[in-house]
């Protein structure tokens, strides 16, 4: 698998979009040599969902990705259970507005975006696999249980869960915790980590005389803990100059040095560039574990309210 996605929850307007959740104003103009800059060092793996921007982030992606070969171009998007009704309750159509919406033939990864009824969603999946609409699945913000009942349901037809795509950074733990890591590298399932960098709060740019965008949404949820972020950035930063890199970019380091796949936003050049670096940074064990207790020792929690715990 490829060591980084690039995430596109921040493309575009619109509810759940780039503007109110990241106050960032995104184009598919604006985004266009972002994706260039991707696609040519070598990251080609694209990860949004139906729900983001309510199908704008979809539809930017899909006019940028026309211009490559569909070959070249991973896509990754999610059904979304709280927005099926607009769908009429069916996973299918959901993939099928999808695929409309980006103008391509199939999606390469489809996901459960969250587990409200496991047993209900899963099997919707299985007509997208067989249609070859859909070539892989996978299940995001579900536990180790709810996991194991996805792949049972999917497995009686002769299929799996390929990927599982959860919340995972220094700072939030909870699947490496609740057994989530383990139970993947035993079952030949892919663990892509979202917000591995927490909406840029251990990106190293953010402090308290330079605090995120008041108003929008991870302004609200990080500016407060800025003060007790500092140690571990600083750390972060200290461990990036012996390597020639960035805060951010060991923070990416160390979510690769967990096993995972990390999601990293692009919203500028210099994010793919920079992620693409980081890819070949290999941290030692000293400092992953030095890392690891300095975000313990924040007593930050940053669950979001979309997500239940995975212990």
């Amino acid at each position: 698998m490829a060591k980084i996605a690039l995430g596109t929850w921040a493309w575009g307007a619109g509810a759940f979009g780039g503007d109110t959740v990241f106050g960032s104003n995104t184009t598919a103009e604006n985004l266009k040599p972002v994706f260039d800059a991707a696609m040519k060092n070598g990251l080609s793996l694209w990860d949004t969902a139906t729900v983001y921007g309510m199908g704008e982030s979809e539809r930017i992606l899909g006019e940028l990705a026309k211009k490559y070969p569909r070959s070249e171009v991973q896509i990754s998007t999610k059904f979304t259970p709280q927005i099926a009704e607009i769908f009429e309750n069916s996973v299918e159509k959901m993939a099928e507005a999808s695929i409309e919406r980006m103008g391509c033939d199939y999606i390469d990864i489809y996901w459960i975006h969250n587990p409200m009824d496991v047993e209900r969603w899963t099997p919707g999946l299985i007509p997208l696999l067989q249609s070859g609409k859909v070539k892989r699945v996978g299940v995001s913000n579900h536990n180790i249980q709810e996991i194991r009942l996805a792949n049972e349901i999917l497995g009686k037809a002769g299929f799996k869960v390929s990927a599982v795509q959860n919340h995972f950074s220094l700072l939030y733990r909870s699947s490496e915790k609740g057994g989530v890591l383990d139970y993947c590298r035993e079952n030949g399932i892919e663990f892509w980590a979202y917000m591995v960098l927490e909406q840029g709060a251990l990106s190293g740019k953010y402090n308290k005389e330079n605090p995120l965008p008041e108003e929008s949404e991870r302004g609200k949820k990080y500016n407060p803990v800025l003060p007790q972020l500092e140690a571990l950035t600083n750390e972060m930063t200290a461990i990036g100059k012996k390597y020639g890199a960035s805060c951010s970019q060991v923070g990416i380091a160390w979510a690769i040095a967990k096993g995972t796949q990390p999601i990293i936003g692009a919203t500028k050049e210099r994010h793919v560039i920079e992620a693409a670096q980081a890819a070949q940074i290999q941290l030692t064990e000293e400092e992953v574990k030095r890392l690891e207790q300095l975000a313990d020792a924040t007593g930050i929690d940053t669950r979001g309210g979309w997500e239940h715990t995975m212990e």
